[in-house]
Formats: C-alpha cells, structure tokens, sequence
C-alpha cells in the first residue's frame, strides 16, 4: 500500500509521521510512505533461523538486527528500507555508536524475504493527513500483488548501489536464496548446495537445513 502525500516526502517529513497501528511500518520509496508487510507465522520463523546462523558467524565482528530502517539514497532521492535483517560490521558502523536512529551508514549485508501474499485494504492515508493537518479519511488504498522475485530482485540491484555489500533473497516458494553481489553475477542457492560467504569467514549451510531448522512443510500455502 502507498500511503500518497500531496507532494514528495522529504526523509524529515518521513520521519515525523506518527507511527502505523500494531505491527504496521512503513519504508520511504520515491517520496512516498510504502507499507511494509509484516511477516506471517512461516516467514518469522526463517527470519529467526537466518538470524542465528549470520549471528553465530559474526559475534563480536558487528551487529545483526531484524526490521532496523536505513537511511540510503536511491536514484538520487532518500531512501528508507527496512530489511528483514541486516548486518552491519564495526568497520562500517563503530561498536560504540548508540543512537536510537536508523542505521545512518549502508550495512555489509540485507536480506529480504520475498511474501508470497497481497491483499486489499480501505487503509486511512496516514501521511497524506499527517503533512496537511487534515481530518479528511483518504480514498481506498489498494495493495499491490503479493512480492514476486523480479521486484525483489530490482530491489537488491538499488541496495548494491547504494553501497549494500551484499544482499540475499530468500524466496519461501522456491525454498531458494539467491545472493546478490556487488561485482558478480547473482547465485541462487537450493536444496543440498552448500551456501558460503566470504563476509563470513565459516560460515556454511544449505537452504535446505535453514527451512529444515524453521519446521517449514513443503507446503506453506
């Protein structure tokens, strides 16, 4: 769902929205407040696997966090994702930075877990009404299909040259990972083939073992 303001949102003006109901966030694209759909049953339990794995490899090297926003530039306006997960190393980001901020600097790695699903919604425009001071409810806002690998892959391609390190895309459907880098080909890793990094040094799983780990069925529909 785009929540559309009049005019282009600067990433002040992002800033100071008041904060969706619940669980509901938002990332600022192109101007506009885009909402971030939260993750279902499935999705949260291999984010939390992927979790363990990147912390495991990179204890006292940095720090990895679930949904921290990061302010980027994408095509020359403000950009703020927010990753599933992230991992910055304290080269990037210096241990002893503690500001209850976005990550203020582009992290080594993101990962993005594609949602199979959309939905509609007859959603207030929260920004719209934020910027204009205005009680007036906004038109029906309608969500766009559910995330598809393209979209994803696009996305990775604006973290990359964002100076993003790397960026993997876990797709829940295919049980796939596909790893993007900064000056190679994407991989995509399925099955029994065995995943490495060099941002981690040891690091070795299967895509295979992380839904294994995650109890996710075959299918997840």
């Amino acid at each position: 769902m785009i929540l559309q303001a009049k005019n282009q949102l600067t990433l002040q003006e992002f800033l100071n929205l008041p904060p969706g109901e619940g669980d509901i966030t938002y990332e600022l694209v192109d101007g506009q407040a885009i909402l971030k759909m939260s993750p279902k049953f499935f999705l949260a339990k291999l984010t939390r696997v992927l979790l363990n794995l990147i912390e495991q490899s990179c204890e006292e090297k940095g720090e990895v966090c679930l949904e921290w926003a990061v302010a980027l530039t994408r095509r020359g306006l403000d950009w703020m994702p927010i990753p599933d997960i992230l991992y910055i190393s304290y080269e990037r980001l210096p241990a002893n930075w503690d500001e209850n901020e976005a990550c203020p600097v582009p992290p080594d790695l993101v990962i993005e877990i594609i949602s199979p699903f959309g939905f509609e919604s007859d959603a207030p425009n929260v920004a719209n009404a934020a910027l204009t001071q205005s009680a007036e409810t906004a038109k029906t806002a309608t969500l766009s299909p559910g995330q598809i690998f393209g979209q994803m892959a696009a996305k990775a391609k604006d973290y990359l040259d964002a100076k993003v390190l790397r960026v993997w895309v876990l797709d829940s459907k295919a049980r796939s990972i596909t790893v993007f880098y900064p000056d190679a080909a994407p991989q995509t890793y399925m099955g029994e083939e065995l995943l490495t990094d060099s941002l981690f040094e040891g690091l070795q799983f299967t895509v295979e073992q992380v839904f294994q780990k995650a109890k996710i069925p075959f299918t997840t529909e």
